[in-house]
């Protein structure tokens, strides 16, 4: 018999559990993931609408530290996950560590 599939990954709009998404219509949040630790399951919205992220080294890791603790949390967190997506150093437009406000 085959698995059914959960019927959050259709409602969220993903191909499976733990594989975020963009949501470019969503008012304010900008990426989507169903994300299952065990058997828990959860819909996490993460990462703010139209802000420009990760553009530097140094933002990365203010962000990075400002948010360990929740990070530190696991795949349940919103907070891992847009460390995961939006700000892995893969992702870093600049190398410079010097980060301006308003940059």
């Amino acid at each position: 018999m085959a698995k059914e599939k959960d019927p959050r990954l259709a409602r969220a709009g993903v191909s499976g559990f733990n594989k975020p998404k963009r949501t470019p219509s969503h008012p304010t949040k900008s990426h989507i993931v169903v994300a299952k630790e065990g058997d828990r399951v959860k819909t996490i919205r993460f990462g703010q609408q139209g802000v420009k992220t990760n553009q530097t080294a140094g933002q990365r890791k203010a962000f990075k530290s400002r948010h360990a603790k929740n990070i530190s949390k696991g795949k349940m967190s919103a907070a891992y996950w847009a460390n995961k997506v939006k700000w892995s150093p893969s992702k870093t437009k600049s190398p410079s560590t010097k980060w301006k406000k308003g940059s």
